[in-house]
């Protein structure tokens, strides 16, 4: 029987120990996706206690804390902290088989140095020791701790940037914090916020919006300001990736109408959201941005959370209306026009990944290596097993050796274990195929290999 979590933790054979210890951990982070508030790592945020840390903004650990039946007092409500705590370990020491088990295992290993299973009787010098380590410790700290080199937010396009911008001024802090464009509300046209959302765009870009045109003109303002700010990455958050033939005067009338407050078909808003990423699609070809497409999520499937809580509380879940076919007429307009740049696709729905992966193989060419890539097992994949089928896929149907790795999608200042977590997972995937005489054992084939998809793939494909 193999010990608890261990320093051979998910580590079955030796080539895969070898991989892991002597390549993958020793390599940087790149997190090029993720939800930490900037304004938090500027302001060098610490923590009161183990509670704000580990549970004040995961929706992760806010599901399985409701699948126990704890009261919502105790998740998002006015419970103290200690008494979410010690629900959140009520939760966690009968989460088996859930990845949240592992993560909040190797968090507590990896910054507090408890590396004891978690139990209920346990849970007051749990909490002691925890919010001894965490006087010690901060927001910035905690990222180094990491080594994280770069680190790129989700920014909306009227976000002024402010703290990225303090921070690339701010010498003591040696990471790279960048901003990413996500234009998701200037696309929402069906969405009750979208005219006042309008104005705001209209006044941080100085640019009248009163047509489709001059709602490019705003976001092309817009993203030549990120990129004076170092962002070099768009990400869209979509049901699915739209695509519907449609002309640019079609689209005009259909915002012509939005603007007057005039109601819209269903066909008429998947029109308008097709051009609206065509168009910026091109944008980002010009000026060489990574393109993130992720898609496959039901948002706010129980309402009672969401009118009580509002967006991100932990009800979203994965969409079965994941169509392949848009995609590749989407990724295909952009290349008949020689304007598909690099990009990313993600979909949270597990069962597209052998349809991503035959998709993005027919958009590679020479520009880049793995141009058009498969992203991370995500959000509920993002465990062994998710993992595992993910890398699988791609492995079988395109070149696994140039995948750009993983990614946080995190809000948690400790969710850095989750690239650790993967590390071992490839070096197990890779390390069992040599073992079993599917790959020779070559060290130093192995190696660029391994380094490759933990971090300098992304260095090169970003740009970095």
């Amino acid at each position: 029987m193999k010990k608890f979590m261990d320093e051979d933790f998910l580590l079955d054979n030796g080539v895969a120990k070898h991989l892991y210890h002597n390549y993958a951990s020793k390599m940087p982070i790149v997190d090029y996706h993720c939800h930490i508030s900037v304004q938090e790592i500027y302001e060098d945020r610490k923590f009161e206690n183990i509670t704000q840390i580990w549970l004040e903004a995961d929706h992760y650990k806010w599901r399985l804390m409701r699948a126990n039946g704890v009261e919502e007092k105790y998740i998002t409500g006015d419970g103290s902290d200690y008494d979410k705590f010690v629900k959140w370990i009520e939760t966690l020491q009968i989460a088996i088989g859930n990845p949240l088990y592992h993560w909040s295992h190797l968090e507590l290993q990896r910054y507090f140095n408890y590396h004891k299973p978690v139990k209920v009787e346990d849970t007051c010098k749990i909490w002691s020791i925890c919010n001894e380590k965490l006087k010690e410790t901060s927001a910035r700290k905690l990222i180094e701790q990491s080594n994280v080199e770069v680190l790129v937010t989700t920014d909306d396009p009227i976000d002024d940037l402010h703290y990225h911008k303090l921070l690339k001024e701010d010498d003591s802090f040696k990471v790279k914090v960048l901003p990413a464009f996500r234009p998701e509300k200037a696309m929402s046209i069906e969405k009750d916020y979208y005219l006042t959302y309008l104005e705001r765009l209209s006044k941080a870009s100085d640019i009248k919006i009163n047509s489709f045109a001059s709602l490019m003109e705003a976001l092309v303002n817009r993203m030549l300001y990120f990129k004076e700010n170092g962002c070099c990455i768009s990400d869209h958050s979509l049901k699915y990736v739209y695509y519907s033939e449609t002309t640019a005067e079609e689209v005009e009338k259909i915002f012509e109408k939005r603007i007057n407050n005039q109601s819209l078909t269903e066909e008429e808003i998947i029109k308008f959201k097709s051009l609206f990423m065509i168009e910026v699609g091109k944008q980002y070809h010009k000026l060489n941005w990574v393109s993130q497409l992720h898609y496959g999520v039901i948002r706010n499937v129980s309402q009672k959370v969401f009118k009580n809580f509002g967006p991100d509380g932990g009800v979203d879940a994965i969409s079965n209306y994941t169509p392949s076919v848009t995609l590749g007429q989407y990724l295909n307009a952009l290349e008949e026009k020689g304007q598909l740049g690099k990009t990313i696709v993600y979909s949270l729905n597990p069962i597209d990944n052998e349809a991503v992966d035959s998709i993005i193989g027919c958009f590679q060419d020479e520009s880049a290596k793995g141009k058009i890539q498969h992203g991370s097992a995500w959000w509920f994949n993002d465990h062994k097993q998710g993992i595992e089928e993910h890398l699988t896929s791609l492995a079988n149907l395109s070149l696994l050796s140039n995948f750009i790795g993983m990614l946080t999608d995190s809000r948690s200042f400790l969710s850095y274990t989750r690239h650790e977590y993967f590390r071992r997972i490839l070096c197990n995937l890779i390390g069992g195929w040599v073992e079993s005489g599917l790959y020779p054992n070559d060290d130093k084939l192995l190696k660029e290999i391994v380094e490759n998809i933990c971090y300098k793939n992304a260095i090169r494909y970003f740009n970095f």
